[in-house]
């Protein structure tokens, strides 16, 4: 199977595509799918959290102040 670069939502919904069609062509075992689309779903979540932090730092900056998270509360420094 070849490397593939799973950096995107993009990335990973052909990755899935392609999976399915590996399982229905019976080039994958249903177990090892489930398996890689567990692991598919993590690396989602860990992709969609970092866009997150991206899109925020973002609008901080655009605001003109960044925000200091201490002691359970957050400080806003301009």
């Amino acid at each position: 199977m070849a490397r593939r670069r799973l950096k995107t939502a993009t990335d990973l919904r052909r990755y899935l595509a392609n999976l399915i069609n590996r399982v229905e062509q019976g080039e994958t075992t249903p177990e090892m799918a489930s398996k890689l689309g567990f692991l598919v779903n993590i690396l989602l979540k860990a992709i969609e959290i970092s866009d997150l932090e991206k899109r925020i730092e973002a609008l901080e900056q655009k605001g003109g102040r960044q925000n200091e998270f201490i002691l359970g509360q957050t400080v806003s420094k301009t």
